[in-house]
């Protein structure tokens, strides 16, 4: 069950925390938002679920009393003696806690062979490291689905259009792999302390038929999008190692009206899928 605003604080202030921006601490106060995320979620007793940030632990109880086994990674280390010493001690056999960095651990130690047989991420994402760790969750395993709360600019990164300022490398990746619905918006009050900017609630799930990039176009798509205003077929030039790779791509590109003045921006994910890099 969600805390209020004044039960947060009076919890935060119990445990001698004070939450710091960098580690994206805005918690949930809002228990529709919550029960919504395991609706979304799709969350079902003996689910494996992953989650990154747990902070107080608010969405990890409702996973729990979902039924769901989970796999949680916190940072922080006052959070995570907290929710050690409750939900852990209160669900050993439910709950698998790690302290460390969700950017080391995307998984939060889930095992490969649980991995293998399939499960799903249910997180309040912290902004700062929204884009590094969807990163290295698309290089697989891949979960069935996703359900991750937001700050909007990231939110609008993942399921941006090509054509738009905020289609990136990560947008192609995720569209790749996954079908984005479109986000719920969440209001800054749902959260203690409240951000400055809204938040949206993202579903994410599995295409039946995913594609993930291999390292090398991976590297290559990213470093196209960092000049992201050069043309192609410019960029190419400078970071496609092999001249012949370069030239096949850019005539499949043309084939579809693209020409080498393209810039990255306008090229679509299954455009980007048919790059090779040997």
């Amino acid at each position: 069950m969600a805390l209020t605003p004044t039960g947060t604080r009076a919890l935060l202030t119990r445990l001698g925390l004070h939450p710091k921006r960098y580690l994206g601490q805005n918690f949930l106060t809002d228990g529709n938002i919550v029960r919504k995320s395991i609706e979304l979620g799709g969350v079902r007793p003996g689910d494996a679920v992953v989650e990154i940030g747990p902070g107080l632990g608010t969405l990890t109880e409702a996973l729990l009393e979902a039924g769901a086994e989970v796999w949680a990674v916190e940072k922080d280390r006052i959070l995570h003696a907290h929710l050690a010493a409750t939900l852990a001690a209160a669900h050993p056999d439910q709950l698998h806690l790690l302290e460390g960095d969700a950017l080391e651990q995307p998984l939060a130690g889930l095992p490969a062979a649980r991995a293998a047989a399939g499960f799903k991420i249910v997180a309040n994402l912290p902004y700062a490291i929204s884009t590094p760790w969807m990163d290295a969750v698309l290089t697989g395993p891949l979960p069935a689905r996703l359900v991750l709360m937001l700050q909007r600019e990231a939110a609008d990164r993942y399921t941006a259009a090509p054509g738009t300022k905020q289609f990136s490398a990560i947008s192609v990746f995720l569209q790749a792999a996954c079908d984005v619905a479109p986000g719920h918006r969440v209001s800054a009050t749902c959260f203690y302390p409240r951000p400055q900017v809204d938040s949206a609630l993202l579903s994410l799930v599995r295409k039946p038929a995913p594609f993930v990039f291999v390292p090398a176009v991976r590297a290559l798509i990213r470093a196209c999008f960092q000049q992201r205003r050069k043309q192609i077929a410019a960029l190419l030039r400078v970071h496609c190692s092999d001249p012949a790779v370069a030239a096949n791509w850019l005539a499949e590109l043309s084939a579809t009206g693209l020409g080498p003045q393209t810039r990255p921006e306008q090229i679509p994910v299954a455009l980007w899928r048919e790059l090779r890099v040997v």
